[in-house]
């Protein structure tokens, strides 16, 4: 069954180089290739305020430039975000973004007593992370704290399930075979829509 997938491209640089814009456009490939519909937002072409109140985040509007990323993600049943690794967690561009569009009202709902609504019940997302650092060794030294939180305190709370996440290590040292075996695995991935 296709489904309607949102792929971030969270990666800061415009640079079309960057291994995340690979890795994103073999999984967009792929997801096309099976019949799904693939919206792509590009965070590095996106102009946006960061947020500075917690009134502003609770009452203010989402600015004018991600009104149309607002709309994806209502209407996205997969949500896909790509980015590098950077001081052990997501770049500020894609925190800054996250905290933009998953506001009260449209990503949950806060209630009277007990916990918010889940306003994204019914989708499902996959975080994709490239790192200079072996895999292991981020989540058993450094425990994936970067990756859980937004998993666990962004997408989980506002009611994605599941998350699953890709992590791809020493990404500066791997060889071309190695990245071949990375855009093949993302373009199955794709293709599943998972």
């Amino acid at each position: 069954m296709p489904r309607r997938i949102l792929l971030i491209q969270g990666h800061p640089d415009p640079d079309r180089r960057r291994f995340c814009r690979a890795l994103a456009g073999s999984y967009a490939k792929g997801a096309r290739d099976a019949g799904h519909s693939v919206e792509e937002i590009d965070l590095a072409t996106v102009d946006f305020p960061l947020l500075r109140s917690e009134l502003e985040f609770e009452h203010g509007c989402i600015p004018e430039s991600l009104r149309a990323a607002e709309e994806a993600i209502r209407n996205a049943e997969h949500v896909v975000l790509v980015f590098p690794l950077w001081l052990g967690t997501m770049p500020a561009l894609v925190k800054g973004f996250l905290e933009q569009v998953m506001r009260p009202g449209v990503a949950f709902a806060y209630r009277q007593g007990g916990f918010p609504e889940k306003l994204m019940a019914g989708r499902s997302a996959r975080v994709v992370v490239t790192m200079g650092m072996p895999t292991l060794l981020y989540r058993w030294w450094y425990g994936a704290n970067g990756t859980r939180v937004l998993k666990r305190n962004i997408l989980e709370f506002t009611g994605f399930h599941p998350v699953r996440e890709t992590l791809f290590g020493m990404v500066a040292d791997a060889g071309k075979a190695r990245r071949m075996k990375w855009l093949d695995r993302m373009y199955a991935l794709g293709r599943k829509a998972s």
